[in-house]
């Protein structure tokens, strides 16, 4: 059932990457492809590399100058695209996410579940689980889009400043790469991050 429900969701979006526009069938067949071979070399190594990013202190250094690498390497382009962006919000979203999970897992918040509960089993669904499941949604998507809020009014023009770059038109600044990395990278690193660290504790804090 999981393996369909995934492969349903894979054709939609590839779909709907055809239909906006976005991609033609051929990037949408090279990323499949791509995607694949990702899987085959790194799903053996899987174990390895998430137990390396919990328990090594240095880890989080390791992820921050990888995904920025990636990010500077992609940005090689000089014309703007979206897709350039969108690689940037994806390797920000992605350090941040890891790191959040490093700084769970030693500060004891993330542990192992213990074996004589799993596999984890579905609870009935009630009124009472849909309401807190909705409040949980409504409060962490609030949360989230304040910090994309905030980074953004902070990062933008802290970049412009530091790069020298006008910033009057700031949708004509976030094209330069001097201000989209950055932008991007520290914006959506910061998001991932609160949904990793700052959502839960949020929720604890007020009992949910």
């Amino acid at each position: 059932t999981l393996f369909r429900s995934t492969g349903v969701w894979c054709a939609l979006v590839c779909l709907s990457r055809i239909y906006m526009g976005m991609h033609s069938i051929l990037d949408v067949i090279a990323g499949v492809l791509y995607a694949i071979l990702i899987m085959v070399v790194f799903h053996p190594a899987l174990e390895v590399i998430d137990n390396f990013n919990l328990t090594y202190k240095y880890a989080p250094l390791i992820i921050i100058s990888l995904h920025l690498g990636m990010g500077i390497f992609s940005f090689t382009l000089d014309t703007w695209s979206t897709s350039r962006g969108d690689t940037a919000q994806i390797l920000g979203s992605g350090a941040g996410i890891a790191c959040g999970s490093h700084v769970n897992y030693m500060l004891g918040l993330m542990l192992d579940t213990p074996l004589d509960q799993l596999p984890f089993t579905t609870p009935p669904i009630t009124v009472t689980l849909f309401g807190r499941s909705m409040l949980k949604f409504l409060i962490g998507v609030v949360v989230l889009l304040a910090i994309r809020a905030m980074m953004k009014k902070i990062t933008i023009p802290l970049a412009c400043k530091i790069f020298r770059i006008p910033c009057d038109d700031v949708r004509k600044a976030r094209q330069r790469m001097e201000v989209e990395l950055p932008y991007r990278y520290l914006t959506y690193g910061t998001v991932g991050f609160g949904v990793m660290v700052l959502v839960p504790c949020i929720f604890n804090l007020i009992g949910l």
